[in-house]
């Protein structure tokens, strides 16, 4: 069997290569698959032969063969991410499975394979919607290491927040960023003090969407309060100086920050996104009583003195009457 991985290998990594007819017809009579009609004759023979990987990435003896010749197996994966969708998705199952093996998703970041998971979902054409949730889920995987994750959010790679904004529209996106594995959305709110002002809106945006599941994710999302206030108060907090009377009540990652004058946020749709926010987090008890625990409405309530933007000051309104806390306005 060996030989004809290998062989099979290499015709994925080159497909102008040949294939022996005793290779190929070996792993179809193991796994039983076949060329798709609709595809060119070269197309089929691809398409089937990463269907293959695919299987045999199905089974512990799979696995551990196809690890074995890494060398072989996983850059030819990552290049058919761009293929056609029935050659795409199989290779991106095939990634999937390859890189729960700590190891394997290593070797795959260390081979740019976040940067060519995220380009492929940022394809202006837009990326076929059920390889766009295969190559989330590859993220999901990647990102549960220190390289994988500062892969993903690389000064450089400035579309990264458009691309995670777009995930966390649906829910399927939404369940992985909040995984508590690994927890990927930890990681992106702390990139909420981005100077990048493309990502700080990107972050900002995914950290709302996410919040659609509160109803039923308020336990994970709360596990990250340490992150997530921050994230979400300070923005709207002003930007005046608190009094040793406010912080006191405060936890000391927005007690530090309020504790003296600081340049607010300009772009008033962050501000916005933050309000949004929070108010689909105290939509729920637990959360109303997680946003008074950190002085939350009283954050609100300078913020709101200092507003000048009337959607802004709307939404401000909005999350006070759930909260009962009383903002007044000097116009």
């Amino acid at each position: 069997m060996a030989g004809e991985l290998e062989e099979l290998l290499g015709f994925l990594s080159s497909p102008s290569r040949q294939v022996s007819l005793d290779s190929y017809s070996y792993f179809l009579s193991i796994l039983g698959h076949g060329g798709l009609r609709s595809l060119s004759p070269l197309l089929q023979v691809k398409a089937s032969a990463v269907d293959i990987v695919r299987g045999l990435t199905g089974s512990d003896d799979g696995l551990e063969t196809l690890a074995s010749r890494s060398d072989l197996t996983l850059l030819p994966l990552l290049r058919l991410l761009g293929d056609h969708s029935d050659i795409s998705c199989p290779a991106a199952d095939a990634l999937i499975n390859l890189s729960q093996n700590p190891t394997m998703a290593e070797k795959l970041v260390s081979l740019r394979a976040v940067d060519d998971a995220m380009e492929v979902i940022y394809k202006p054409d837009g990326a076929d919607a059920r390889l766009s949730r295969l190559l989330v889920m590859l993220l999901a995987n990647l990102t549960q290491s220190d390289s994988g994750i500062a892969s993903l959010l690389q000064d450089t790679f400035e579309h990264v927040a458009s691309v995670l904004v777009n995930v966390s529209k649906v829910e399927a996106g939404r369940r992985i960023l909040l995984q508590p594995k690994g927890s990927l959305l930890k990681q992106i709110i702390r990139q909420s003090d981005s100077t990048n002002p493309l990502r700080k809106k990107g972050v900002s945006g995914t950290i709302r969407n996410c919040c659609f599941e509160a109803d039923k994710q308020l336990h994970n999302l709360l596990s990250l309060s340490e992150y997530l206030w921050p994230a979400l108060l300070l923005p709207v907090a002003g930007k005046k100086a608190y009094s040793e009377q406010d912080m006191t009540k405060m936890p000391p990652e927005l007690s530090n920050a309020l504790s003296h004058e600081r340049e607010p946020v300009h772009d008033p749709e962050i501000r916005k996104q933050a309000l949004e926010t929070l108010y689909l987090i105290v939509l729920q008890n637990a959360g109303r009583s997680a946003l008074w625990s950190v002085n939350g409405p009283r954050i609100l309530q300078v913020g709101y003195e200092d507003e000048e933007d009337p959607k802004v000051m709307e939404a401000y309104e909005l999350v006070g009457s759930l909260v009962n806390y009383s903002l007044t306005h000097n116009s």
